[in-house]
């Protein structure tokens, strides 16, 4: 008998009809387009149902983002499953429709469960264990999937012998996952963003290989190393203001902005919080400056690569060293949007990376690219391959801490531009 589709019914297993499930797709829609700011009231009221009938079924806002993180995670482990059971049947698609089925699945999930999706990105303080350990899984059914597909493909000859497969299918499952997040995806549907992303981190964009030793020379790159040497030489902070907004930067990182008070912000610094709103201001002004501060240092450092004198493909690599050392040098920076998101609607402007004239920047180089015959690719807009190859230009924060900045580097020309594909000849 013929497997299931890997895809079937996501988003759709618990369609009973009831009450509860009722409030749980409402809660999940609301915080999917308003953030985790939604208040229980604003569910209720979403419901047409009092507070208290609500109550009756969550105990909590916390009970309900459990039961959404449940889910979302009964999903990818079926998406799982069918994966599994596929291998264990002929199959004789080739390799790469048989990646972008299960990648496929993956991004799909991640759109029926946008409001978990959010929550998995950041680990927000909880009082509720459950809340904290569901936020803190990592797929390890889809990402086993995911591997024993790579394998497959491999042992067809369709992937080359030294990729490191667990790293890829780490890499493709997250990249998978991020579909899920409106700013992402924009008007594309799932499935096109699932192949696009596929065909680019297996067959790689540029038309001819490059060597290592090629892209460390080129001016692109120079210039990115140039940026991101600087900001190992700024000097630490000599002044209150700017030891308030060091220390604040760490506590946003840590316990999440909209968790942080100013007091927080004081006892740490060891300071009056009278005296850290002289020096800052609010909480807003403080949380805008750092993020702008952020900003700049990777806007420069796009900047300097783009007006380069090199190819589009060098660029394109080169921009990608300004953000695996971005993500290695600014860790906190990071966590601090990825918390901004989960309580932020999709469409708020992001206060640290101007992510409009960075797509913009993007889609120029690719016209550019494309022109010249540096790249090559089947997609269905150059707005849809901007935003993806944006995506694929970070590293995920796991595999460049595992592998170091380099290495992080290496894997990403291999992917996104040479492509981990066996090529005949």
């Amino acid at each position: 008998m013929r497997p299931r589709a890997i895809a079937a019914d996501i988003g759709h297993a618990y369609d009973d009809g009831t009450r509860r499930t009722e409030i749980l797709q409402t809660a999940a829609s609301l915080i999917a387009t308003s953030g985790l700011r939604t208040s229980l009231q604003e569910i209720a009221d979403a419901c047409g149902i009092l507070p208290g009938s609500l109550y009756h079924h969550f105990e909590s806002k916390e009970a309900i983002l459990v039961e959404l993180l449940r889910r979302y995670h009964a999903d990818l482990d079926q998406v799982a499953q069918r994966a599994q059971d596929r291998l264990n049947h002929p199959d004789s698609r080739p390799p790469f429709d048989r990646i972008v089925e299960l990648g496929s699945a993956i991004a799909q999930c991640a759109v029926a469960h946008r409001a978990a999706l959010q929550m998995s990105f950041y680990e927000g303080p909880s009082s509720k264990p459950e809340l904290v350990e569901l936020t803190r899984q990592r797929p390890t059914a889809v990402l086993d999937a995911m591997l024993q597909t790579l394998r497959a493909a491999r042992w067809s000859g369709y992937l080359r012998a030294d990729v490191d497969l667990p790293i890829l299918a780490d890499r493709i499952c997250q990249t998978m996952l991020q579909v899920g997040l409106d700013v992402i995806r924009h008007k594309g549907s799932p499935d096109q963003l699932a192949t696009l992303l596929c065909r680019i981190l297996l067959e790689g964009l540029a038309t001819r290989q490059h060597t290592d030793a090629e892209l460390d020379r080129s001016a692109a790159f120079r210039a990115a190393d140039e940026v991101v040497r600087s900001w190992s030489q700024e000097s630490e902070p000599d002044d209150k203001a700017a030891r308030v907004r060091a220390v604040a930067r760490a506590e946003f990182g840590r316990r999440g902005y909209e968790n942080t008070t100013v007091r927080d912000i004081a006892s740490a610094a060891g300071l009056g919080t009278g005296t850290v709103y002289w020096l800052i201001g609010s909480k807003e002004e403080l949380l805008t400056s750092i993020m702008q501060s952020f900003g700049e240092k990777i806007g420069l450092g796009w900047t300097n690569v783009l007006r380069s004198d090199a190819s589009a493909v060098e660029k394109l690599d080169a921009l990608s060293w300004i953000n695996t050392n971005a993500l290695d040098r600014f860790g906190d920076e990071f966590r601090i949007q990825l918390a901004w998101m989960r309580q932020s609607p999709p469409d708020t402007p992001n206060p640290g990376w101007l992510f409009t004239k960075r797509l913009r920047q993007m889609k120029t180089l690719l016209a550019e690219a494309i022109r010249s015959n540096e790249i090559e690719v089947d997609s269905p807009s150059n707005e849809m391959l901007a935003r993806c190859v944006i995506v694929v230009g970070w590293i995920p924060e796991n595999i460049l801490r595992d592998i170091g900045t380099h290495a992080s580097q290496i894997h990403v020309r291999d992917t996104v531009l040479r492509g981990v594909i066996e090529r005949a000849g």
